[in-house]
């Protein structure tokens, strides 16, 4: 069985006025940009009168090497989404404003096709080899594991704040 360990979790808020499906847009295309596949697990929507709240679950992978992956879990909320009118170099714009609460975990998967897995000696050679031949391999991809949850982090938090100041 592959070993998935939590390497980093990030969490970040921002208030403010921002157009939803380029925000929505812009961390998809990053991911893709990045060389992750990337699956929607779950999207709902909750309307309330004249706003609404939206929830997301993203899971992204990407393969660093045949033993090593990196899967980010990202759970998005937006509360109190309501359209609001902005007026950006003397046009008028409709944009969204409300509160988005973002989660993102950074996993490593040491072995994720089990191929080390198949009989119990190899168990006992895959441990070995991570204890006492990789593991300053191991170490630099958790550092880029945290990393890339770190720039995401600044590249969404920077994108929010960018098109809230227009």
């Amino acid at each position: 069985m592959a070993q998935k360990d939590q390497v980093i979790r990030e969490r970040m808020n921002h208030s403010g006025v921002f157009s939803f499906s380029s925000f929505y847009g812009f961390m998809h295309g990053w991911l893709k940009e990045e060389g992750y596949g990337v699956t929607e697990e779950k999207y709902g929507e909750k309307i309330g009168g004249d706003t609404r709240d939206v929830s997301a679950e993203w899971k992204g992978t990407k393969d660093l090497t045949e033993y090593f992956r990196i899967e980010l879990k990202l759970k998005i909320e937006v509360k109190g989404l309501s359209d609001v009118e902005v007026e950006i170099d003397g046009t008028k714009k409709q944009m969204q404003k409300g509160d988005v609460d973002l989660d993102i975990q950074g996993f490593l998967i040491r072995d994720p096709s089990s191929e080390w897995d198949a009989k119990p000696g190899l168990r006992f050679l895959r441990d070995v080899y991570n204890k006492y031949i990789i593991p300053k391999r191991i170490e630099d991809m958790e550092w880029m594991t945290e990393k890339l949850v770190q720039d995401l982090k600044e590249e969404i938090k920077a994108f929010l704040e960018l098109s809230g100041r227009r």
